[in-house]
């Protein structure tokens, strides 16, 4: 089976998407791509998403409001068909979660729900300052067992955490903040290189900055090379 790569088109400019999408075409991984919010919220992003036939779509939007906005929201995504994997965070608790969930199915059976955990961005430094007591690991094998119990299909989680996630949930674990050989941390606090994720139990890997800041192709092919 090829390794599952999601590419993070993490820019607000549809010009760079297509060139993303262009330049990463290969028969020797999985090749899928995540939208956040910088894109889908743009001019254009949404319909631009729409169009999209041939690749698996990742919409990270990382839902996490009431319940009825939350479904609401989703409801509102009813006529892209094309999406395969939407976020919700785990922040938003229990009932929007189930609640997502359940909408997502009379809306699309095919979208998947991912939880998002703590971001990879946040440190056991900053999780105080947000007001939280435990570590990050207790919160994250926390926020996997209330994704069990809510019937996600999956999981977004670092690197780090993947060992003790993998314990707890038997679904999809999607995993951002990997970083290439040489390649800088920038704004990620909890990073990885992509054969030790995959090895720690990785579903699939989300990659942006170390592809597509640069030279894509030359980037790609030192993914694969990494894998292999």
């Amino acid at each position: 089976m090829k390794p599952k790569i999601f590419i993070a088109c993490d820019t607000n400019k549809e010009s760079e998407v297509k060139k993303i999408i262009s330049q990463t075409k290969t028969n020797k991984l999985d090749i899928g791509y995540k939208f956040g919010l910088e894109f889908f919220y743009s001019k254009n992003g949404r319909k631009f998403i729409s169009k999209i036939k041939k690749n698996k779509l990742f919409l990270d939007l990382k839902l996490n409001d009431i319940p009825n906005t939350s479904a609401n929201a989703l409801k509102s995504l009813r006529d892209l068909k094309n999406i395969d994997y939407i976020t919700v965070h785990a922040n938003s608790g229990e009932e929007t979660i189930r609640t997502v969930i359940k909408t997502a199915k009379k809306i699309n059976s095919r979208i998947k729900i991912l939880l998002v955990t703590v971001l990879t961005s946040i440190s056991n430094t900053s999780i105080k300052k947000i007001g939280h007591t435990k570590p990050i690991k207790e919160l994250v094998k926390k926020q996997s067992l209330l994704a069990k119990e809510c019937g996600c299909h999956g999981i977004v989680c670092a690197g780090s955490d993947l060992k003790f996630v993998k314990k707890i949930f038997k679904g999809e674990i999607f995993t951002p903040g990997i970083r290439l050989k040489g390649d800088s941390s920038g704004d990620q606090k909890r990073v990885m290189s992509p054969k030790k994720a995959f090895q720690n139990g990785s579903s699939a890997l989300v990659l942006g900055r170390s592809i597509v800041k640069g030279n894509i192709r030359n980037n790609l092919i030192k993914l694969i090379k990494e894998l292999s």
